[in-house]
């Protein structure tokens, strides 16, 4: 359920409106984040016009994840209450979501809850390795640390993603371009073309045949031009899910660039998430099991399950660190030789946050330098559509001479 919330200035006239994605309108209330001198009128919002209003609102990730807790960790570290940190909290996140999840929150605390198991009510928004070090913060009683050390966490994938994203919008225009003109050449050049060829009386190319079956596919039945506009909406918007597949983790490790960036940020977000979990005291086992649940490479799970098995029965982590390095690629004897430093030095923890550091760098250097990156990819994709058009329009055009001078 959606609450669309009209706040007006009682000083100023001045409204605004918000929406808050909780389902009570006291919980809305909350989650608008009202001042004194403002009041509200709530409306409820549902069905089809709840989910348009959801998909123009900003979506919840990563920036309102760090900005979230950072604020948290701020007002924690400040004694200010953890009712009153949260409620703080609401105008500085942006989505409908979040709003209602600190709504949501702050009413379960209010019944008797603890934070950590409050925030657990929402696996969507938190995955396992945040809500693992908020159980570890409680217990150690180091919460406001926690929190600001996940916002900070937060806060930079935030950037990398937003560089990322930046570098994928050329290469993203120019594929839907290059269906778009396949497509309009389709319902004009081509039909105009077929005729001409197959007044030829010779075999053409295949490459001729498929745009030309291509062609009378869309002209016959027009409603499969959505097909691969909806192929690539459907790409766009379960890329995740596809990317999750162990066949397609394998297929980008053998890309000369991409494995690169891949390895780097898979290796960044686990050995962060480690150091976090060890430096909140949490055992050793726990949290490479949780590293491993949290990882969404399966190389990387793999490797910090499989360090978790080898401590489990005795081997201190730089045995277990050699035995296993094969699946960091070529940097494994490298983080090799950091963690035997680290083990005799008794910096085990310093050492993580070193190595996700040096990830973390290495990675906004490549995320800056993505659109040059993927420049080429663009290009060669962009050669292949185009040199299949021209192929396919003017091969035929070869075989001319024959038709007009035929062979004996």
């Amino acid at each position: 359920m959606v609450k669309k919330v009209v706040i007006t200035n009682v000083n100023t006239g001045h409204k605004n409106t918000t929406l808050v994605a909780t389902d009570t309108h006291e919980k809305a209330i909350i989650g608008c984040g009202i001042s004194a001198n403002e009041t509200v009128s709530i409306e409820d919002v549902g069905g089809i016009d709840a989910k348009l209003q959801l998909l123009t609102s900003p979506k919840p990730g990563t920036e309102d994840c760090g900005s979230f807790f950072s604020g948290v960790g701020r007002c924690l570290e400040r004694n200010i209450s953890m009712t009153k940190s949260l409620k703080l909290q609401v105008n500085r996140v942006t989505s409908p979501r979040y709003k209602g999840m600190i709504a949501d929150v702050i009413t379960m605390i209010a019944q008797g809850e603890k934070f950590s198991d409050a925030m657990a009510k929402f696996p969507d928004l938190f995955s396992e390795d945040i809500l693992s070090l908020l159980y570890a913060g409680e217990e150690a009683g180091q919460l406001s640390r926690v929190c600001k050390r996940i916002g900070m966490a937060q806060k930079k994938s935030s950037k990398t993603l937003k560089k990322l994203k930046g570098a994928m919008i050329y290469p993203g225009i120019v594929m839907v371009l290059g269906v778009i003109v396949v497509i309009i050449m389709s319902f004009t050049l081509v039909p105009a073309l077929a005729k001409l060829f197959k007044s030829f009386g010779t075999e053409l190319p295949f490459a001729t045949k498929a745009l030309i079956a291509l062609s009378d596919l869309f002209l016959h039945k027009p409603y499969m031009v959505a097909v691969p506009l909806l192929a690539i909406y459907m790409l766009l918007t379960n890329f995740n899910k596809i990317m999750s597949q162990r066949i397609m983790q394998d297929l980008v490790l053998k890309m000369p660039v991409v494995a690169t960036l891949v390895r780097k940020a898979a290796a960044a977000s686990g050995f962060r998430t480690m150091a976090m979990l060890t430096e909140s005291n949490v055992r050793l086992t726990s949290a490479l099991e949780i590293t491993a649940s949290a990882s969404w490479h399966y190389h990387y799970k793999e490797f910090f399950t499989r360090l978790r098995d080898h401590i489990t029965v005795g081997r201190n982590l730089h045995e277990a660190f050699l035995m296993e390095s094969h699946w960091l690629g070529a940097d494994g004897r490298n983080l090799c030789g950091l963690i035997e430093l680290a083990a005799e030095t008794g910096s085990g923890t310093e050492m993580l946050a070193e190595i996700a550091d040096d990830y973390e760098e290495e990675l906004d250097g490549l995320a800056a330098s993505m659109d040059k990156l993927i420049e080429p990819l663009t290009m060669l994709f962009l050669g292949v559509i185009v040199g299949f058009l021209i192929y396919a329009i003017y091969g035929p055009m070869f075989s001319l001479g024959d038709v007009i001078l035929k062979k004996k």
